[in-house]
């Protein structure tokens, strides 16, 4: 059943206006009579009041910029007097709401209008929805005035029954706008009115909760920051004491970085963007987070050598002391031992004429050492760190993708750090160390940049003198670095960074190179990590001999070093055994009882009926892989005409060059099948088959022209392919031999593999200059321009007609 109201009671009564203010039922206000319009009301209520019996009654209207309410409040005179100010004043209650009608006249200067009261009925008893608005409106009112500390006037709410007296209570409120309570007052529906002010009580201890929680999180801070501020100043003065018991003075204090960099020796440029970062960190406060990033950069810059260069000394200007220190340390790799030893010759007639720096460069040098693995790349550099009197920093490039690791990050980022340049010349303690890129093929690139392109102006002698890290911001002077960059594959390095280095080719070693090495560096190391004395175990030259040529096959010594500590480790264990006693030669008839049989045994050294050459069709190959030269096996055969289908068949995961010398091959065959007396006209419903063996290794390029062509030669005639004779070269359609690379490589691998005979095209004969002398009296080669002089020197005579051969 809902609430209903109805008006009634006609009135007549002056008019009290309240500006900006509303007074709501049952509220009692005092009110300043030296206002004129409340003091024309109350006297105009007074005197109508002396007519009649009762008090002096005012209709109270709220006027809201000039507008006057369409609702007003019966109000009563209580009491005339003087306010706690000494004003004088008027205490009014207020009784009950009056809706405003017609204006009218009446005694005194007020403005005097009709006016009906409002009469609010409600059912009882009081449905179950208003009972719960009613506790619900107390509960929240009860709260809040707790928060307020109004402990006295939580009783008197609970006391209040009316549900209209327990909605007007709310014009006490402080926290109520005047159109809310505007609102209040023209709501002649008690529940409704109480339904609004329970909402209008609910929103505003919802602000105030989260006030409450801004204002606790702020008051946390400030007190984080006062208690950091408190203990900073007791750390300062604990610092103080400290100083002045162990008789420090204030001035010597790490942390004043004006004096640090105003005593360095930094160059002029560095110490005015230093001054600046100083400047920076004094004008910011102890909690900046730009302080700690400011303070991080000081100490990168002031502990970089600035001004600070290795003497050569001694050694570095005795040119001959410095090729003595590289012959001592490494054997062979005649190539970059003179490049050095050039370097340091021009680098002392250079600073005997005064040449040191000009045009701000001075006399560094970037190398590029590209080599097959264990050659001793990596290990060179610090001999050459040695030879020169300088300091030695090896910076590991394989894997780098980011180009922040090059040229650093900027200074902005969390957690920020020079390049790897930086930090190297940062370890040396000097700005004239040697650098070793090591594995510099092995740099990838990615979304975060290509470390390659950042290396082009570390390697470059034009600009490297001027070499900006991103982290540090100044320029610094790299032109007296000696930079040495290693790598396996030459193709890997980008064409722009190649041209910056000087290209030196470590090709491997030659058997003697090996068994040098092995006596002289291999041996003593291996002897002192077994645990054994240098004269305990001795091996042979010819052990060592027969290690290097059979047990291993490769371009560089790391297989080799490995099979030596083997060795060693096998008879230290025969000896803890009481199996063997000390001292101990080791032979080569020892090896295999040691460490089993040979893993490479030489074609030469085979049965005849067991070497791969012993049928027709298969020829001997020479290339050059990541890992040296290597030898190369091509096989052919001819399917039969009723089963094979015609057409060139081609296996062994080649490329496309190398699938297109397959096919020169041939077509030269069938060209000239005729001049060279081999039975072709069976090709055409024959089909052609070549593999090469190996075939989870990929293989391309033109040099292996001349075998395949040999190989299918050799499969015509029925005559076999001699099994020391070893061939490349690239061949066109007319049968002439082209030149190709890597013939140094080419070289070493047939000497190791065995081969006596070695075929290379006649353009390539003044690659021999690069191949060691004792492997050029070891090997006979034979240059040749046509496939016809391959043919004569690698086919073995027939030992049947021709025809009876196809």
């Amino acid at each position: 059943m809902a609430s209903e109201s109805k008006a009634s009671v006609p009135l007549t009564l002056p008019v009290l206006p309240l500006d900006d203010e509303v007074v709501l039922p049952g509220m009692v206000v005092p009110l300043d009579l030296s206002d004129t319009d409340v003091r024309a009301a109350v006297g105009a209520a007074q005197a109508a009041a002396r007519s009649g019996a009762g008090k002096p009654r005012v209709l109270l209207v709220p006027r809201v910029d000039g507008t006057y309410a369409a609702t007003g409040v019966l109000g009563t005179v209580e009491q005339v007097g003087r306010l706690s100010d000494g004003d004088p004043g008027a205490l009014i209650r207020a009784l009950g709401r009056v809706r405003i009608g017609a204006g009218t006249t009446g005694p005194g200067a007020a403005l005097w209008v009709e006016g009906s009261t409002v009469e609010e009925t409600l059912p009882d008893p009081l449905p179950g929805q208003v009972t719960d608005l009613v506790k619900e409106y107390k509960a929240l009112a009860t709260s809040w005035l707790k928060k307020r500390g109004a402990w006295q006037v939580v009783d008197r709410v609970q006391q209040i029954d009316g549900v209209g007296a327990l909605a007007d209570n709310a014009g006490y409120s402080p926290f109520l706008t005047v159109e809310q309570k505007v609102a209040l007052l023209e709501t002649a529906d008690p529940v409704a009115r109480l339904r609004l002010a329970t909402a209008q009580l609910r929103e505003h201890l919802a602000e105030q909760d989260v006030a409450e929680t801004i204002a606790k999180d702020v008051q946390e801070g400030v007190d984080k920051q006062q208690r950091e501020f408190l203990l900073r100043r007791q750390l300062e003065a604990v610092r103080k004491e400290l100083r002045d018991l162990n008789g420090e003075a204030e001035g010597d204090e790490s942390d004043d970085y004006r004096a640090r960099v105003e005593a360095a020796d930094l160059p002029e440029k560095v110490r005015e963007a230093a001054l600046k970062e100083v400047e920076k960190l004094e004008r910011s406060s102890d909690q900046s987070p730009e302080g700690s990033w400011i303070r991080t950069w000081l100490d990168t810059v002031l502990e970089l050598p600035w001004n600070r260069r290795t003497d050569d000394g001694a050694t570095g200007r005795d040119i001959r002391g410095a090729r003595a220190v590289l012959d001592a340390e490494h054997a062979g790799l005649d190539d970059v031992k003179e490049r050095i030893t050039e370097y340091l010759a021009v680098r002392k007639r250079r600073s005997d004429r005064g040449l040191g720096v000009v045009g701000g460069r001075r006399g560094g040098a970037v190398l590029a050492l590209v080599g097959p693995p264990g050659v001793g790349k990596t290990s060179l550099g610090e001999s050459v760190a040695h030879a020169m009197g300088r300091e030695f920093v090896r910076v590991a490039l394989g894997g780098v993708r980011d180009e922040a690791e090059i040229r650093g990050h900027r200074r902005t980022y969390v957690g920020a750090l020079p390049g790897r340049i930086v930090r190297a010349i940062k370890e040396a303690g000097s700005m004239n160390p040697v650098v070793l890129l090591d594995e510099i093929d092995k740099v990838g690139s990615d979304f975060r940049g290509d470390p390659a392109a950042a290396l082009l102006e570390v390697l470059d002698p034009a600009q490297n003198h001027t070499f900006r890290d991103h982290y540090l911001e100044v320029e610094l002077d790299l032109s007296d670095v000696v930079f040495l960059a290693t790598a396996n594959v030459l193709e890997a390095i980008p064409e722009a960074l190649l041209d910056r280095m000087e290209l030196v080719r470590l090709d491997g070693y030659t058997e003697d190179e090996k068994v040098v090495i092995a006596r002289d560096h291999l041996l003593p190391r291996q002897l002192e990590r077994a645990g054994l004395e240098p004269g305990e175990v001795v091996l042979e030259e010819a052990t060592l001999r027969k290690l290097a040529g059979e047990y291993t096959r490769e371009a560089g010594v790391r297989t080799l070093e490995r099979s030596v500590s083997r060795l060693l480790r096998k008879v230290a264990a025969q000896v803890e055994l009481g199996d063997r006693e000390l001292p101990f030669t080791v032979t080569p008839d020892d090896l295999r009882d040691l460490i089993g049989r040979p893993h490479h045994v030489p074609e030469s050294a085979q049965d005849p009926a067991e070497r791969r050459t012993a049928v027709p069709g298969v020829a001997t190959g020479l290339a050059v892989t990541g890992a040296g030269g290597d030898v190369l096996f091509v096989e052919a055969s001819l399917a039969d005409p009723e089963t094979g289908a015609a057409g060139l068949t081609l296996t062994g995961q080649l490329g496309d060059v190398m699938k297109e010398s397959a096919q020169i091959a041939l077509s030269f065959l069938r060209s000239h099948g005729a001049e060279l007396e081999l039975p072709v006209t069976g090709l055409k419903d024959r089909g052609v088959h070549i593999h090469f063996p190996a075939g989870a290794v990929p293989k391309d390029g033109p040099s292996a022209g001349v075998t395949m062509t040999t190989a299918l030669a050799s499969l015509l005639s029925g005559r076999q392919v001699r099994t020391d004779v070893a061939m490349t070269g690239e061949v066109s359609l007319t049968g002439r031999v082209l030149p190709i690379g890597g013939v140094k490589q080419k070289l070493l691998a047939a000497h190791r593999a065995g081969i006596t005979t070695v075929v290379i095209p006649k353009r390539n004969e003044a690659d021999l200059d690069d191949v060691p002398a004792e492997i050029l009296e070891k090997l006979e080669v034979h240059p040749v321009t046509d496939v016809r002089q391959v043919l004569e020197i690698a086919l073995t005579p027939a030992a049947v007609p021709v025809g009876v051969a196809a």
